[in-house]
């Protein structure tokens, strides 16, 4: 008798048990399946103490450990983790890109992949995001996330982060955004973030054009978007590109001259953004070189070293004579990620400024 009653204790646990499984997986079914891509970064690096908010290394907790550092993260997505790249941001390049993006494509082609989150140093996060932003060919929401603390911070802004990206990747709001970055609670757009602090954890920020909204209470919030093409909607394409056009910037200051412009044209460049003073200025000594460069081919963007506004055509230099094209209001580094992709399609200018005007 003994035995038949516990028989019968151990079928029931056993089926309550199984019950329970299955309601789980039910759950787990209703929840998106978030990809997480690790490049490195500071939200993978490690401090000497926990008081080390600078001079910390950058990329060196892996994808499966930044994961399990968020258990939260089960609660709103179906998280998996792929190390893609371990470095500092400082040291990305046109390669890294090309991988990245080729990979992001792929997994977002899977039907089980409803967004991905990309986990980067800050460094040059704007320029990766933008990038992705137009060769990226799927509407899924594609995130990308860092930090300004290392993982070993006291206050370390990473994992609530890194939560939030999951979280925005993972709502059907984000569909169709575009690339967007998330730090600080809040959702910009890859065109126009930038970022604006060497330290502060608020220091990504769209401040002319604004924010696109707020991460609150583990739900995206939106309140505007990016009116400029992005992803399925632009003409580039990386699928069959090994490698990216050269194309340098040229920094203009007080008595700047023409080393580095004549470099970049001896070297090989197809095209030089010059980040110019106040509206794209032409220094004097300097604006010689790049009409040489020009006429031999180069193409040259005008762009602004101020970070904010326009650069105006036919403003600061005869744009239409000099056959130069104008960034708008892409800064500098941003304005030599279109030029490339617009390299690897044509080389006429006029091609070129309708799409500064357009991405």
């Amino acid at each position: 008798m003994l035995y038949q009653k516990t028989a019968r204790f151990l079928w029931v646990l056993f089926a309550c048990l199984a019950l329970l499984s299955l309601n789980a997986q039910a759950q787990n079914a209703k929840l998106p399946n978030v990809m997480i891509l690790a490049t490195g970064g500071t939200i993978a690096g490690t401090g000497a103490t926990s008081t080390t908010t600078v001079g910390y290394t950058a990329a060196k907790v892996g994808v499966e450990a930044l994961i399990k550092a968020v258990p939260e993260l089960s609660k709103v997505a179906n998280v998996s983790g792929e190390q893609v790249f371990q470095i500092a941001s400082e040291s990305m390049t046109n390669e890294h890109w090309l991988t990245l993006a080729k990979r992001v494509n792929a997994l977002l082609a899977q039907p089980n992949v409803d967004g991905i989150v990309i986990t980067h140093g800050t460094d040059t996060l704007e320029e990766t995001a933008y990038f992705l932003n137009l060769v990226v060919k799927s509407k899924k929401p594609v995130v990308l996330v860092g930090s300004m603390r290392p993982s070993t911070a006291i206050s370390a802004d990473g994992p609530i982060n890194l939560y939030n990206a999951v979280v925005l990747a993972g709502s059907p709001d984000a569909i169709g955004k575009g690339v967007l970055v998330a730090l600080n609670d809040q959702i910009n757009g890859a065109r126009d973030v930038t970022k604006t602090n060497t330290v502060t954890a608020d220091t990504f920020k769209a401040t002319e054009l604004g924010m696109l909204g707020y991460i609150v209470g583990g739900k995206a919030h939106f309140y505007r978007a990016s009116t400029r093409k992005h992803t399925v909607d632009t003409e580039f394409d990386v699928g069959s590109l090994s490698a990216l056009p050269a194309v340098d910037v040229a920094y203009s200051y007080a008595n700047v001259g023409t080393t580095a412009v004549d470099a970049f044209v001896a070297q090989g460049d197809v095209g030089i953004v010059h980040a110019g003073t106040g509206d794209g200025s032409l220094p004097a000594r300097t604006k010689p070189a790049l009409v040489a460069a020009r006429k031999k081919g180069v193409i040259i963007v005008r762009s602004s070293r101020v970070g904010q506004g326009i650069v105006a055509r036919n403003g600061e230099a005869n744009d239409d004579e000099l056959d130069f094209v104008v960034s708008d209001t892409l800064n500098p580094q941003k304005a030599r990620i279109l030029l490339m992709l617009a390299l690897t399609k044509t080389h006429d200018t006029k091609e070129i400024q309708r799409m500064f005007y357009t991405y």
